[in-house]
C-alpha cells in the first residue's frame, strides 16, 4: 500500500519547496485538489522540482473543462514529467457546477463523465498514432485535429485516469472504464468495503476487465483521541449533511441523522451539526489512535481494501516534518 501526500491551499511560490520536501521524506506521490486554486498549475512546478514522485489531481472537476482542455494539460504533465502524471477528474454537485463554475449540469451525469473519458482518450490516441480523430456521442463530437494543433507522441502516452465519487453509478463507471478510483474522504471501511468495491467489481465484470486493474486511493480522517477531533466531527457532519452522500449514512443506520444535518445546514446552523457526531460514528469514519498507533491501525483496516492512502491533512513543508518522516517509515514497515 502506497503512502500518499495532499497539497494543501497555497501559493504557487510554495510548491518547488514542498515538492523537493516531500520526495526526500519519501512519499510515492502527491495529489492537487481544485477547492481554492486550480489544480493543475501546481503539477507544473511539482514535474520541475521532483525526480521520482508520482502527482495528479484529486481531483479536478471535469464538467468545468472541454476534454480538449483537459487532454492538452495532461499531455504535456505527462510529458515534463516522463509519465508521472495521473489525471484525477470528479464531476462536482450540481450546485456548484451550475452557481461556482456557470456550466450546465448534464441530465445523465455518468453518460457526460463516461463520454469525457472517451473524448480524451480519443483526442490521445490521435495525437500518438496520427489517425483521424473521430469520436462521436450525446456530449461530444470531436473531429477536428489539424497538424497546426496536434502536439503529437509522447514516451509516455498511457496516461492513467482515476474518477472520484461516492455512489454506486460512479464506481460502476470506474471498474467500467478507469484506471483508478478516489475514495472520498467520507467513507468507512464497511461501506468500501460492501458498497463500493463490489460495484468497481460489477462494473469492471461488465467491460470484460479485471477488477484489481483499477487502484483506489483513499484519504483516510485521523484524530488521536475522541476529545481532540473537534474538526473531524465537524468535517463528518458537513459531508453527512449533503444529500448525495446520504447513502454512506444510511448503510450504517443513521439515515436519520444525515436528515437532521442537512436541515442544520440549510438553516445554516453549522456549531450546532458536529455535535450529531457520536463516538460510534467517529471510529467509522475516521481512524482513532496516537501518532505510534497510527500507521499500524491505517494498514489493520485498509490494506485489503485499497492500494494507496493519504491523510486527511494536507502536508507542507517544514511543519511536523518528523511526524510525516515517522508516518512514511511505518507505513513501509522499516525501522
Amino acid at each position: 500500500m502506497k503512502f500518499d501526500a495532499a497539497i494543501p491551499p497555497t501559493s504557487l511560490q510554495e510548491i518547488p519547496q514542498l515538492a523537493r520536501e516531500a520526495e526526500e521524506i519519501g512519499f510515492d506521490a502527491l495529489w492537487s485538489p481544485e477547492t481554492q486554486h486550480d489544480p493543475f498549475l501546481p503539477m507544473a512546478l511539482v514535474a520541475e522540482h521532483s525526480q521520482r514522485l508520482n502527482f495528479g489531481t484529486a481531483v479536478a472537476i471535469g464538467f468545468a473543462r472541454s476534454p480538449a482542455t483537459l487532454a492538452y494539460t495532461a499531455w504535456d504533465l505527462s510529458q515534463a514529467s516522463g509519465g508521472r502524471f495521473i489525471l484525477g477528474l470528479g464531476t462536482q454537485v450540481q450546485a456548484h457546477i451550475e452557481r461556482r463554475f456557470g456550466m450546465s449540469w448534464p441530465q445523465s451525469p455518468i453518460g457526460k463523465l463516461r463520454e469525457l473519458i472517451g473524448a480524451i482518450r480519443a483526442l490521445w490516441s490521435t495525437w500518438q498514432t496520427g489517425e483521424r480523430l473521430r469520436f462521436r456521442g450525446e456530449y461530444f463530437n470531436l473531429s477536428l485535429m489539424s497538424p497546426f494543433f496536434n502536439p503529437g507522441p509522447i514516451e509516455d502516452p498511457e496516461i492513467p485516469i482515476y474518477i472520484a465519487g461516492v455512489n454506486t453509478g460512479l464506481c460502476r463507471l470506474a471498474g467500467e472504464m478507469a484506471d483508478g478510483f478516489h475514495v472520498h474522504p467520507f467513507h468507512s471501511e464497511g461501506y468500501l468495503r460492501e458498497v463500493i468495491r463490489p460495484a468497481i467489481a460489477e462494473g469492471a465484470a461488465r467491460a470484460g476487465r479485471n477488477e484489481n486493474d483499477i487502484k483506489l486511493a483513499a484519504p483516510i480522517m485521523t484524530a488521536e483521541r475522541h476529545d481532540m477531533a473537534d474538526f473531524i466531527r465537524s468535517q463528518i457532519a458537513f459531508y453527512a449533511s449533503t444529500p448525495s452522500y446520504r447513502p454512506v449514512m444510511a448503510h450504517h443506520g443513521w439515515g436519520e441523522v444525515a436528515d437532521q444535518l442537512k436541515e442544520l445546514a440549510r438553516s445554516q446552523q453549522w456549531g450546532d451539526m458536529p455535535n450529531l457526531i457520536r463516538d460510534e460514528m467517529l471510529d467509522t469514519f475516521a481512524v482513532i489512535g496516537s501518532e505510534k498507533e497510527l500507521a499500524a491501525a491505517i494498514k489493520a483496516r485498509y490494506s485489503d481494501l485499497v492500494d494507496r492512502v493519504n491523510l486527511y491533512q494536507p502536508f507542507q513543508p517544514g511543519v511536523m516534518g518528523d511526524f510525516w518522516r515517522r508516518m512514511v517509515k511505518d507505513m513501509r514497515g522499516e525501522p
